[in-house]
């Protein structure tokens, strides 16, 4: 293996590297001709030979030109160079915390021959690259006892690294072997080499500042004024960036294929079968944090070990899907954690580094944002989770004015109950149809034979709700399920004559109006949750528009429906059956009937919710011995 010139990616990220450079000399080219000309008509008359009234006027203008465009151009290169690049949100591990760690990336540039990162950090995601923190305002790796870059780190060392730093993926050191790490890792740190280059690295430094330039100009709070002038350097460095974009990205692509040439020579076979186990970890990572660690971070809780979560996970899903042949031999070699002095705090630390990025919690624990540990998390978060959405349920009920279903008895009578619900999703719609449901399909006028029999269906006894305006009763004389039409006569006695049921695909306008009140008490509790922010000095990172990265898009109203409806027969289950609450590591909160997951009920509640129809439920709830007219515990 020979030096950079003769890798062809090196020679290829070496042109585009110049021809970023080049950009940058034409533009100061640029700026430099207007004083140039001003000097050369300068020098024409204090010679005689540029003399008279017009050459007197192109002096003055010149010169007058070439001052303006020199400051700006200062003003310019100044905050190009002095603007803080970005940095991602890492947790740094010094070397005293993880001494094998350091001795095998040096081992592995050793062999790889290129320059060892100065550096080891950690990112809460599947992925691993090299972050060039050279610029003076990064400053250092942070003092002992600060492992959370979070926090932010102050300039005030001059010392500053020439490698850069070498930023790895937390699941990769749980999941992975110290063989398959090493092989993961192998191209990441051959792009050390590359790095070293002058004018590659010159280039990189070139496009960061103009990156950190485009960004001052969107820091509010400024004087109009300043505000203007900002506005002015990031537009010329926005400029800048369109022009060398495409160099700088064959430059990046050119880097990475003279990585990935240079890495060839070291444990190539192994490393085809651990890019496996990156898609593997990626799967089961995003599985845990948005079925498992995200219900925990809306309630204010984070889990503290979430890297030891999805080994869990990732164990779980290689079982289900049948990918276990040779797992327990892999297992049994030494997991890439074991490098870590103390991996329980480095846990800790990419734990609540993840809920900031991802949910945008605090950045330290309190009273409303605490640890949870995986044993806890049934009890202190399933649990906990489902009763405060049974009562926001029941508040959301209360404020309606749904009334307490007839079945239950004096003290019951006030008490939360799961027939409450399922009475009032289940309760028939309106019974007259609307003009445009009448114009649509044809029907009578409401006081058709029709109509007149379905009214006489409907319990005497009325909901007190208004209709909802987001939709329309169903229209009159709809066929059913089965194909025919509803019956015109009067109606049979139902089997149940206690529980009133509306009719199997259709869906009422109280689950629709439950759902939109629902959604509002929500937004009203999460607007007045207080919100925490770093102090924008101290971060190395724009925090003020957290979560960075947001796992899942809102949920809609009927989404919200069904959790809550979930919650209410989770609740009962465990209250008048001796169910208990689970966690299941791939799908998150789970209710355990006789120690086996009750994995039916999903569906069963979706058929209350979107089409009306509590037969399903009903009958899953005998089965499973749970009595919905006895109250409930709330939180």
């Amino acid at each position: 293996m020979t030096g950079i010139g003769v890798e062809v990616g090196a020679q290829a990220a070496r042109s585009r590297a110049l021809a970023v450079l080049r950009i940058r000399s034409r533009a100061l080219a640029v700026a430099l001709l207007p004083a140039a000309v001003a000097v050369v008509l300068l020098a024409g008359g204090s010679t005689d030979h540029l003399v008279g009234g017009f050459w007197d006027t192109a002096r003055l203008v010149m010169s007058v030109l070439g001052a303006v465009v020199l400051l700006a151009a200062g003003a310019v290169a100044l905050v190009v160079a002095r603007a803080r690049p970005a940095v991602s949100p890492t947790v740094a591990i010094a070397e005293e915390s993880a001494p094998d760690l350091y001795r095998m990336v040096r081992d592995l540039a050793d062999r790889l021959d290129v320059p060892a990162p100065s550096a080891i950090a950690l990112t809460p995601d599947c992925d691993s690259w090299l972050e060039d923190r050279t610029h003076p305002a990064h400053g250092p790796p942070p003092q002992t006892g600060r492992e959370d870059e979070i926090a932010g780190v102050r300039g005030s060392h001059r010392g500053v690294p020439a490698a850069p730093v070498l930023v790895i993926g937390s699941p990769f050191l749980w999941w992975m072997r110290v063989g398959e790490l090493r092989a993961v890792l192998a191209p990441v740190v051959a792009g050390t080499g590359p790095s070293a280059h002058p004018d590659i690295a010159a280039a990189r430094r070139f496009v960061r500042g103009l990156d950190a330039a485009v960004a001052v100009g969107s820091v509010p709070g400024r004087c109009p004024l300043t505000r203007v002038l900002c506005a002015g350097v990031a537009w010329v460095a926005r400029l800048l960036l369109r022009g060398c974009r495409e160099h700088a990205t064959q430059m990046e692509r050119g880097v990475a294929a003279a990585a990935a040439e240079r890495a060839q020579a070291v444990d190539y076979g192994l490393r085809i079968v651990a890019q496996e186990q990156v898609g593997l970890a990626y799967a089961g990572w995003d599985r845990l944090l948005t079925r498992v660690a995200l219900p925990a971070w809306r309630m204010g809780r984070w889990p503290s070990r979430l890297d030891a979560g999805v080994v869990a996970a990732l164990t779980e899903l290689s079982r289900r899907d049948r990918l276990a042949e040779g797992f327990a031999s892999r297992l049994g070699e030494r997991p890439a954690c074991d490098l870590l002095e103390e991996p329980g705090a480095i846990d800790e630390a990419a734990s609540l580094l993840a809920a900031r990025l991802f949910h945008g919690g605090p950045a330290e624990t309190g009273p409303d944002w605490s640890p949870v540990d995986w044993q806890e998390y049934p009890e202190e978060v399933v649990d906990r989770k489902w009763r405060l959405d049974a009562a926001r349920l029941h508040r959301v009920l209360d404020a309606q004015g749904v009334r307490r279903p007839p079945e239950t008895t004096p003290p019951e009578s006030d008490a939360p109950t799961l027939s409450r619900v399922l009475t009032h999703l289940s309760t028939p719609p309106p019974t007259g149809p609307t003009p445009e449901s009448s114009a649509a399909d044809g029907s009578a006028d409401p006081m058709s034979p029709s109509s007149t029999s379905q009214s006489s269906t409907v319990d005497p006894e009325p909901a007190p709700e208004a209709p909802s305006p987001q939709g329309s009763p169903t229209p009159q004389g709809s066929p059913t399920p089965h194909g025919s039409p509803t019956p015109q006569g009067p109606p049979a006695p139902t089997a149940d004559e206690s529980h009133p049921e509306a009719t199997p695909g259709t869906t009422g306008p109280e689950a629709e109006t439950l759902a939109a009140a629902l959604s509002a008490e929500l937004a009203r509790e999460e607007a007045a949750a207080p919100h925490s922010r770093t102090a924008p000095d101290i971060a190395p990172w724009d925090d003020t528009a957290l979560p960075l990265f947001p796992l899942q898009p809102p949920r809609s109203a009927r989404e919200l429906l069904t959790d809550h409806v979930t919650a209410m027969v989770c609740c009962a289950a465990i209250d008048t059956a001796g169910a208990t609450p689970g966690l299941d590591w791939l799908d998150g909160p789970s209710l355990l009937i006789n120690g086996e997951r009750a994995a039916d009920l999903a569906p069963r509640v979706l058929s209350l919710v979107e089409d009306g129809d509590p037969v399903p439920l009903r009958a899953w709830l005998v089965k499973s011995g749970i009595r919905p007219e006895k109250p409930v515990r709330l939180v």
